[in-house]
């Protein structure tokens, strides 16, 4: 099946659905995108099936050449973008034809950007999903980022109305963000002063971060736990590991760990943290499990009512 050739894959470009679940017995993590809202728009603009597969762009850098008829959207980090050389916008439906090669640049306004065909890419599953966890090497192609000359199968489609998200519609990426955390049950082992220091301090984004884990550099905050057995850990995690330096665990953190966790980033906001590149600067707030609650389902019916525009 014909679809798209990779050129140059840019700095890491990974096959997404929307993860893997139920395979944690068998020590396999969720992967999928770290941005879950642009994802979406990026299959929603196109009438794809909310789990069709895309390319998770980060940084920047991509190009492809298309081998067939199609459309394509991209939404996510701002970052300039050609099609047969001719500029084209974001969270907008384009048509491409074959021979057309496709140039993403790299960001200049967050980091993870996606891109979506018509009818999504064609990629086997692997333990139920296309999501690519290079650690594991499972997903994608051969479990690995995208390399110069991969082939991307789709089918060749059209549509009949091509489609946009309003400005006022689309994610902001600022530099900084404030993180909301639902408390977790070892928060009892963080003393008042540490809890406090916690949730009052700023923190910056280091360069040794990615989809495992976002480690963190500022205030050194201490447990009084020395010692733990390993146990299950959810997205948005936060560890404190010994030298006090919290981590938000992200899409492919490993299943377990060892580490005191003093609470979780909500799915909402660590797509905020994913878009922030080193240097960034963030600060955590304490919120309720059933505040969190309530914000996953407003945004939730907020997608839903938000309407693309007609070209």
């Amino acid at each position: 099946m014909k679809g798209f050739t990779v050129r140059q894959p840019g700095l890491l470009t990974l096959i997404q659905d929307r993860g893997r679940f139920g395979a944690h017995n068998l020590g396999l993590t969720n992967g999928g995108p770290l941005d879950g809202q642009a994802f979406a728009w990026a299959n929603r603009l196109l009438g794809n099936p909310a789990n069709a597969s895309t390319l998770e762009i980060s940084f920047g850098g991509l190009s492809l050449e298309s081998e067939i008829d199609s459309v394509i959207v991209v939404t996510g980090a701002e970052l300039p973008i050609k099609v047969d050389g001719e500029t084209i916008a974001q969270w907008q439906t384009h048509p491409v034809k074959a021979g057309d090669s496709i140039e993403l640049g790299y960001t200049t306004r967050g980091t993870r950007a996606y891109l979506a065909v018509a009818g999504g890419f064609t990629i086997p599953a692997s333990f139920g999903s296309s999501a690519t966890v290079v650690r594991e090497k499972i997903g994608g192609l051969n479990g690995d980022k995208l390399q110069a000359k991969d082939q991307l199968s789709c089918h060749s489609k059209s549509l009949h109305q091509h489609y946009y998200l309003a400005d006022d519609d689309r994610p902001q990426y600022p530099d900084s963000a404030t993180l909301r955390v639902v408390p977790g049950y070892q928060l009892s082992q963080f003393d008042p002063v540490e809890r406090h220091r916690f949730f009052n301090a700023q923190y910056q984004v280091t360069d040794r971060s990615d989809r495992m884990g976002f480690r963190l550099e500022g205030e050194v905050i201490r447990s009084n736990i020395n010692s733990m057995l390993s146990e299950g850990i959810c997205h948005g995690a936060i560890q404190i590991p010994a030298d006090g330096q919290p981590i938000v665990l992200m899409n492919d953190r490993q299943t377990i760990g060892g580490y005191p966790k003093i609470g979780s980033v909500i799915p909402l906001d660590t797509a905020k943290l994913a878009q922030l590149s080193p240097g960034s600067t963030i600060k955590f707030e304490s919120i309720s499990p059933e505040y969190a609650h309530n914000l996953h389902w407003l945004a939730k019916s907020r997608f839903e009512r938000t309407q693309p525009v007609k070209c």
